[in-house]
């Protein structure tokens, strides 16, 4: 019945700030093919997934902290290669948990955005 996630939607504050953190530090691929929604945004290309930022003022779903929380509501990035999500990560100073050994067959790290949204990678 269900194909998979098409995409999750992100709330921003400010989005240069959003696009060089998704586009130029976490590498993923910005879509041309956001239509002019007549408020500040971008899609993002990650596998067969989206993901949708979007500037709102009125909206609710900000955390209101960049502290990593690897139990609050987050997102999970399948990696292929996690040491160079590490490496990455590390080349742009990003903080990040590491937990390589945990109570799930795979290799976690939790990272925050600058608005506060959690993002896994995995392997």
């Amino acid at each position: 019945m269900y194909e998979g996630i098409h995409h999750v939607s992100l709330l921003v504050s400010d989005i240069k700030r959003a696009k060089t953190f998704y586009g130029d530090v976490l590498g993923f691929q910005e879509s041309e093919e956001r239509p002019d929604f007549g408020f500040p945004g971008a899609w993002y290309q990650v596998g067969s997934t989206q993901i949708h930022l979007i500037v709102h003022e009125g909206g609710n779903t900000l955390r209101g902290t960049t502290e990593i929380d690897s139990r609050d509501g987050h997102f999970a990035v399948r990696a292929e290669d996690i040491e160079a999500v590490i490496d990455n990560l590390k080349k742009h100073n990003v903080e990040f948990v590491d937990k390589p050994d945990n109570k799930t067959e795979w290799h976690q790290v939790f990272i925050s955005d600058p608005d506060g949204n959690l993002i896994e990678f995995n392997k």
